[in-house]
C-alpha cells in the first residue's frame, strides 16, 4: 500500500470519527462498553501524541499519560491529528523510530499502524450513534495482514493455548489466509488446505470481525463454527 495513502486515510477517518462524535460525547461505545465517545476521542488523541513522542525521543515516553489537557475534546483531537501527520510527513517512512515491533523500527510502521488504529476507532464512534460505514477495502486487507502477521502469528510457548487450536481459513476479495493454531505457535499460510472452517466476507467485515467489532453472522461460515470461535477467542488474547 502506498505510504501517502495511509496519510490520506488517517485524515479521512479522523474527520469521520469527529463527525460521529460531535454532539454524542456521552454515548457509550458498543465494542468498548466501558468507554463513552468522549473516552474514545481522548484515547485516539493520546495514541497520536504517544506516537509523536516515540518518534521524537526514539523510545517510549515516560511518564505516561500526560496531564489532562482540559480542552474541548474534538478541538484537541484535531490538533493532535495535525501534529502527528506533520511529524510523519516531515520524517518520512524510512526514518528511524521506536516501535513495539522489533523487526520494524521505522516511521513507516507508524504510518500503517495509525491508519489501522484510526479506521477501527472511527467505526467504534459510528457504532455508538448508528450504523458504521465500511473501512476502505485496500486498507482492510492490509489490516488483516498486519493483525495476523504482526500481532497474532509467532511463538506462544510462554502462553500456550491447548484449548484454542485448529485451522481456520479466511477469504476476502481475492485474498486468502490459513490460520494454523497450535498450542504453542500460530502460523499464517497463503494456501488453504484441510481447514476446519472457512470464514468468507468483504474486506471491511473481515477486518472488523477479527478486531471483534462485528459478529460472525456478518460473514459466511463453512465448516466447524467452534473452530472459528476458537480463533476469535485466541485473537482476543493477542490484541487485548
Amino acid at each position: 500500500m502506498e505510504m501517502s495513502r495511509y496519510l490520506e486515510l488517517i485524515r479521512q477517518d479522523e474527520q469521520r470519527l469527529a463527525a460521529a462524535a460531535a454532539g454524542n460525547l456521552q454515548r457509550r461505545v458498543p465494542p468498548c462498553p466501558e468507554w463513552s465517545v468522549q473516552d474514545l476521542v481522548e484515547h485516539v488523541g493520546h495514541v497520536y501524541l504517544h506516537k509523536v513522542e516515540c518518534m521524537r525521543r526514539q523510545q517510549p515516553p515516560e511518564p505516561w499519560p500526560p496531564p489532562e489537557h482540559g480542552r474541548d475534546p474534538l478541538e484537541w483531537l484535531a490538533e493532535q491529528t495535525e501534529v502527528m501527520l506533520t511529524e510523519l510527513v516531515e520524517r518520512g517512512p524510512d526514518a528511524p523510530a521506536y516501535t513495539w515491533h522489533e523487526p520494524d523500527q521505522t516511521v513507516g510502521f507508524w504510518y500503517r499502524r495509525m491508519a489501522q488504529e484510526t479506521a477501527v476507532h472511527r467505526v467504534d464512534a459510528e457504532l455508538a450513534v448508528g450504523a458504521h460505514t465500511p473501512v476502505d477495502a485496500e486498507l482492510a486487507l492490509d489490516g488483516v495482514d498486519e493483525l495476523l502477521d504482526i500481532m497474532f502469528a509467532g511463538d506462544w510457548s510462554d502462553d500456550p493455548q491447548p484449548d484454542l487450536s485448529g485451522r481456520v481459513a479466511l477469504r476476502a476479495a481475492d485474498r486468502t489466509w490459513l490460520v494454523v493454531m497450535e498450542p504453542d505457535r500460530v502460523t499464517i499460510e497463503p494456501e488453504i488446505s484441510n481447514a476446519d472452517a472457512t470464514v468468507s466476507t468483504e474486506p471491511s467485515d473481515l477486518l472488523l470481525w477479527l478486531w471483534r467489532r462485528l459478529p460472525l453472522a456478518a460473514a459466511t461460515l463453512d465448516g466447524d463454527r467452534a473452530a472459528a470461535d476458537r480463533l476469535y477467542r485466541r485473537l482476543a488474547l493477542a490484541t487485548e
